[in-house]
């Protein structure tokens, strides 16, 4: 029989305390670097690999401009008293931010992310799409995706970079007007 040293209370928390902390620092140091500049390096690699015809190259909204365009629309929002969740993603329809408002209700986290990324999937405001609902109905059943007016898309030469989604307001009009000033942030 093998024998199995008791562990006390104090040691097993600090343990657990210590794995916590190891584990929140690496997350911290992940999202660091994905949020900053590009390396030397990296940059040297993207221009070699402009040359190969077996790639292609996209343009993505930074974590600052995408967070310049949430406070944007939060703001709008504020300046109206209404209580808004507004969500930013990017041309794969990945979240880069969210903003819950103070007062926004539980369903709009989720309802703002599934706006912004369908306003970048069909590069349209969501209020557009909601119309084409009429002549397919079929669209709704595409998953992730929300067909009400809150979502738009923004562009860099006419093509998708990223989605606004805002959600919360008493109408679909007042989250599209929040989300369309979240991409005007993004002009000046």
């Amino acid at each position: 029989m093998k024998h199995v040293k008791k562990v006390s209370r104090r040691t097993r928390a600090v343990t657990g305390g210590a794995l916590v902390a190891a584990v929140a620092l690496g997350g911290f140091g992940a999202y660091s670097a994905n949020a900053s500049s590009p390396a030397p390096a990296a940059r040297a690699a993207v221009a070699a690999d402009a040359s190969n015809k077996d790639l292609t190259q996209s343009t993505h909204l930074t974590v600052d401009a995408a967070g310049r365009a949430a406070q944007a629309a939060l703001d709008a929002a504020r300046k109206d008293n209404q209580r808004v969740t507004v969500a930013v993603v990017d041309r794969n329809g990945n979240t880069i931010v969210t903003l819950r408002g103070d007062g926004a209700g539980p369903q709009s986290y989720e309802s703002a992310e599934k706006k912004a990324y369908t306003a970048v999937s069909w590069n349209a405001p969501t209020s557009e799409l909601a119309e084409r609902l009429k002549q397919a109905p079929n669209l709704k059943d595409i998953p992730g995706t929300l067909f009400l007016a809150g979502g738009a898309p923004v562009t860099a030469k006419n093509a998708p970079v990223a989605g606004i989604g805002v959600a919360g307001a008493p109408s679909g009009d007042l989250d599209e007007k929040y989300a369309r000033a979240g991409v005007a942030a993004l002009g000046k």
